[in-house]
């Protein structure tokens, strides 16, 4: 359990540092963090370059241990705030029933939902106590990670004309391993809501996750053109992120769930 834990959070920061050290190579905001277009950004760069900078840095500490719950309950609390300040303005005013547009938003609730995990994990008792309120978020990390692979596998069956272009061409049958990996994130997703069986189901998820970064993820990344602007790298990171935190929640199979130590 404690291995597992250890290898989540190392996945997951490293995937956030990731995700900030893109920033740097194509100088504005990834999708992920904010959806505007990479002109509105033009007279921002400075804050882009700082927001980089400290993804990289929050993804370093809770990679390799320094004031991990300190630095996780920042880390989530920013993008909660990059969510509720820039994509929902954004999702509730541009097609807001339309799930396959709310694909970043979600991706992004899911990567604070990480960072809470982590501090519920690698509890610390000397926290600022103005961390106090994103600490009462630390249960429910999960479930945000949770209601992103339910919404993902749903998308699978309705966008299957898109999913299955995703599967390389080398694999035979595209429509079933969109059907079936579609089936397996609805499954993990309500798995981790009702916290069915994180040993097993996680260390499936961690392991469908693993294959996609090394089959789908970095071939794509690696075959991208220069007008791809980055995008795929950034889902390698990602998925990267959420392979960590698929761990982290097979790191709970003995507690059942988490707590948050205030």
């Amino acid at each position: 359990m404690q291995n597992s834990k250890q290898f989540g959070k190392l996945f997951y920061g490293l995937g956030m540092a990731g995700i900030g050290g893109l920033q740097f190579i194509f100088p504005w905001f990834r999708p992920v963090l904010l959806p505007v277009p990479p002109e509105a950004t033009q007279n921002l760069t400075v804050l882009v370059y700082l927001t980089g900078l400290a993804l990289v840095a929050a993804g370093l500490f809770i990679a390799f241990g320094r004031q991990v719950k300190t630095t996780a309950l920042l880390l989530g609390s920013a993008l909660l705030l990059f969510l509720v300040f820039g994509h929902l303005p954004n999702r509730l005013t541009n097609h807001p029933a339309m799930l396959g547009a709310w694909t970043d938003a979600l991706k992004l609730l899911a990567l604070s939902g990480g960072a809470f995990m982590v501090a519920g994990l690698f509890p610390e008792n000397n926290f600022p106590r103005f961390l106090n309120i994103p600490a009462r978020i630390v249960p429910y990390g999960k479930y945000f990670f949770g209601v992103m692979l339910l919404l993902f596998g749903i998308d699978h069956f309705l966008y299957i004309d898109f999913v299955k272009t995703l599967v390389p061409a080398s694999i035979p049958g595209p429509e079933f391993w969109t059907y079936l990996t579609g089936a397996a994130l609805m499954g993990a997703g309500l798995a981790i809501l009702i916290n069915f069986k994180p040993w097993e189901v996680g260390l499936l998820l961690a392991g469908m996750l693993a294959i996609w970064l090394v089959v789908l993820h970095i071939p794509r990344a690696l075959a991208a053109p220069a007008s791809d602007n980055g995008n795929e790298w950034t889902s390698v990171f990602q998925c990267l992120a959420f392979g960590g935190m698929a761990l982290m929640w097979v790191g709970t199979a003995r507690k059942g769930t988490f707590r948050a130590t205030i």
